[in-house]
């Protein structure tokens, strides 16, 4: 996870953690760095002039002050609970902590009413999600892609672990299985990753030469961009 996305994502949880605070140890846990970088990260959130507040001593924490940063949200309570669905059902697909903290947001800033009833109809829908990625693993992925090499531990098919110096290019996901698409320096050439298969991942200071998608090769015929718009 880049430091401008963990920033981000820990305000988020400052913000949810109300008058309770939380402890810097938890945070710790929670982005898996040390406390000493997340207590860094504080001290760069308050000079930045986030409003977060502390409370030294035995169950003492941090938190932020809420000052309502949404304004109010029109969405029905089932469009509520198919944001959460579609996220809870793909918790390996790329960048899905950060959608569970938008989600999160959004839904603080609904009307009391409708949030009370996307509670409710979120219960009556389940998820049996298959256990993604560990947070540092796909964080390595999200913040290499297409500037950075990565070097990852890959186990394939057969059960043979390698590691390899790989050029991220794309997340792709094709029946039910999330893929990261690059050129492998290894193999010289183009290949698909299964996540899940990718033991452990870092980013190293060797800057992406610029492969591109087109070397990817042609998109199944109804594969489209997250972004593209139906209609």
């Amino acid at each position: 996870m880049k430091r401008v996305e963990r920033f981000h994502a820990l305000s988020e949880m400052l913000r949810r953690s109300g008058a309770r605070g939380v402890s810097a140890e938890r945070l710790a846990r929670e982005f898996e760095v040390s406390v000493r970088t997340i207590k860094r990260d504080l001290d760069a959130l308050e000079n930045s002039g986030a409003p977060i507040w502390s409370r030294p001593g035995p169950g003492g924490g941090y938190g932020l002050v809420v000052e309502g940063s949404l304004p109010p949200v029109s969405l029905s309570p089932a469009q509520a609970v198919a944001l959460m669905a579609a996220v809870s059902a793909a918790a390996d697909a790329p960048y899905a902590d950060l959608a569970a903290a938008g989600i999160q947001k959004i839904m603080d800033v609904l009307d009391p009413k409708t949030r009370a009833r996307a509670d409710e109809l979120a219960h009556r829908v389940w998820i049996n999600a298959l256990p993604s990625s560990s947070r540092a693993t796909k964080s390595a992925l999200e913040e290499a892609m297409a500037e950075r090499v990565l070097r990852i531990s890959y186990t394939s098919g057969d059960e043979t672990t390698t590691t390899r110096d790989v050029e991220p290019v794309l997340f792709a996901a094709t029946n039910g299985q999330w893929y990261l698409v690059g050129w492998c320096r290894l193999r010289n050439a183009m290949r698909w990753f299964t996540v899940s298969r990718i033991e452990r991942a870092s980013v190293t200071r060797t800057a992406c030469v610029g492969h591109s998608i087109h070397e990817v090769g042609e998109p199944p015929a109804n594969a489209r961009p997250v972004h593209a718009r139906s209609g």
